[in-house]
């Protein structure tokens, strides 16, 4: 019978194993420093948006808004592409599929309607829009910024984490088509952003239609994302309820054995300190 032999360099050493967990383990140090370093920062640009509009809204109203926020706004949005490259290296677990519409959708509303069209700057439907992404965007980064950081999150902050987006996801919605839909006469008068033939690609492009499109596709994209969120929301919350009541069957354990093992000890100190009060009683009450 022949037996196949392994051939010592291809067996892995003690050593080898130790220097692979160590990278492992230095990888991992990089990608929660990283990721941490990250989320704090886009926390504070959005810190910096909701105050910003909410000085512009108790100073001079909501026309003002946009005026106040745009750099803060700006920034913090577009560095939400890095979320996009996150997904599809593994740092996150997010799903690319769901990741990159929302994070277009965003990137289109702030570039391609906000910014590009001034027309839309002193309508109340952007402070909706803005209050809707502040809530959900503060409370988002702060929980990951933790999250990262220390490892653990307060129960408030994942319950708000998984549950702001049942009112903000639909008041951002409507807003959004709302912006967009009163924008198109301007859009179609000034032309921008449109290729006309003929050209040297042979091709024609009209942001007016391409803006429609992006209305359109709301319909089905909303609906999908919603039950998306829901059914993340239920996981984190169940998970989190099932890990609570384990904690608590530990700590209660804990205790338990404890006090088993500090009774007998107990008894004996009670039991010396009464013997030692019965042979003192002369000394201790004279009279």
């Amino acid at each position: 019978m022949v037996i196949n032999q392994i051939p010592l360099a291809t067996i892995p050493t003690s050593s080898s194993i130790s220097h692979i967990s160590a990278m492992a383990g230095n990888a991992s140090v990089m990608r929660r420093l990283y990721l941490s370093f990250y989320n704090w920062i886009v926390f504070i640009g959005w810190v910096q948006v909701s105050w910003s509009m909410i000085l512009a809204l108790l100073e001079n109203g909501y026309e003002a808004v946009y005026a106040a926020v745009e750099q803060h706004l700006l920034f913090a949005q577009t560095a939400a592409i890095m979320e996009i490259l996150h997904s599809i290296v593994g740092l996150v677990r997010s799903p690319v599929s769901s990741t990159i519409p929302q994070i277009t959708g965003r990137l289109f509303m702030i570039w391609g309607i906000l910014w590009s069209f001034p027309e839309t700057h002193t309508h109340i439907f952007v402070t909706s829009l803005l209050i809707s992404w502040c809530i959900t965007e503060v409370t988002r980064y702060c929980f990951y910024g933790m999250k990262e950081s220390f490892g653990f999150t307060p129960s408030w902050l994942l319950w708000l984490r998984y549950s702001t987006f049942i009112v903000c996801l639909p008041v951002g919605t409507v807003s959004e088509v709302g912006l967009v839909y009163i924008i198109l006469p301007f859009m179609k008068a000034s032309g921008k952003y449109c290729l006309r033939m003929p050209n040297k690609w042979n091709f024609s492009f009209t942001y007016f239609y391409a803006s429609i499109f992006f209305m359109v596709l709301y319909a089905p994209v909303y609906p999908r994302l919603f039950r998306y969120l829901i059914a993340q929301r239920k996981k984190a919350l169940a998970k989190a309820k099932t890990t609570k009541l384990y904690s608590r069957a530990i700590y209660s354990d804990f205790c338990s054995r404890l006090q088993l093992r500090l009774l007998p000890f107990l008894e004996q100190i009670s039991k010396s300190v009464l013997e030692w009060k019965c042979r003192n009683t002369d000394y201790l009450f004279p009279w």
